[in-house]
């Protein structure tokens, strides 16, 4: 899949955010190699803590569907700056492997690709436990 069409999946995802308390919507869209697309938003909780990214909602259900081979991600927030994802969306992600393309957008035109092993150097993964 084009990486502006992963961005474009992303943006219909931000729309759906629930945000009231930040007024920040996020949208992201997950591919994985055999095609599959998964979207999410951020989900804000007046308690705070509980508010969940766009990006680990996007991987949940990807993981909960029971695909595992996840190539890339788009990440889009504001319009007006490129948005990357948080220090604990980068470590949720890297669970499922350093080489993933995270592409983080402004709009469809302007964006970066980065691996989460760009993101996240030295990161503590699952080989870390062995």
């Amino acid at each position: 899949m084009e990486d502006k069409l992963l961005i474009k999946i992303a943006i219909g995802a931000r729309e759906k955010s629930y945000s009231p308390y930040s007024g920040f919507k996020v949208g992201a869209a997950l591919y994985t190699r055999s095609g599959k697309v998964f979207t999410g938003c951020n989900i804000e909780s007046a308690a705070y803590s509980p508010t969940v990214c766009a990006e680990r909602v996007a991987f949940s259900k990807c993981i909960s569907e029971g695909y595992r081979d996840i190539e890339k991600i788009a990440v889009i927030g504001s319009e007006t700056k490129t948005t990357f994802p948080c220090g604990e969306c980068r470590q949720f992600m890297i669970e499922f492997g350093g080489n993933i393309k995270v592409i983080c957008a402004k709009n469809i035109d302007s964006y970066k690709i980065y691996t989460l092993d760009e993101l996240l150097p030295c990161s503590f993964g699952p080989d870390d436990l062995i």
